[in-house]
């Protein structure tokens, strides 16, 4: 793998071990944040590796819809999941009366763990 992109991997991998840290120490806002920058630097890593960049978070999250989720090379679930994730970071990053609970939090954890594995497999196929 391109060591770039391995890069990204890897720092969603500690962004992923950041969220998980909050979430013990009941931060479950600011982990849920982490955790969605964790799907977004997986969604940059295969945006990517298709010879792709984008400046804004709307960017990446549109084409990773297009290039990944309706074209079939993964599970549409995944940008659903990242769209979901990025709700949850604004109300953990920016929400004054509303907040991110343990339960949803764990839940943004989840989805990135299995974007992580999806994306490491796909771009272990790739290289």
């Amino acid at each position: 793998m391109n060591p770039d992109l391995q890069a990204l991997l890897d720092k969603a991998k500690d962004s992923l071990g950041a969220a998980r840290s909050l979430i013990r120490d009941g931060y479950f806002d600011f982990a849920a944040s982490r955790a969605y920058y964790a799907m977004f630097y997986v969604a940059g890593a295969l945006l990517a590796n298709l010879g792709q960049s984008y400046n804004k978070h709307a960017g990446v999250i549109s084409a990773f819809g297009r290039e990944y989720a309706k074209s079939g090379r993964l599970d549409p679930k995944f940008h659903r999941w990242l769209i979901d994730a990025q709700d949850f970071r604004n109300i953990g990053d920016y929400g004054i009366e509303a907040s991110v609970s343990d339960d949803q939090a764990n839940l943004v954890c989840e989805w990135a763990r299995e974007f992580i594995e999806a994306a490491e497999g796909l771009l272990g196929e790739d290289s």
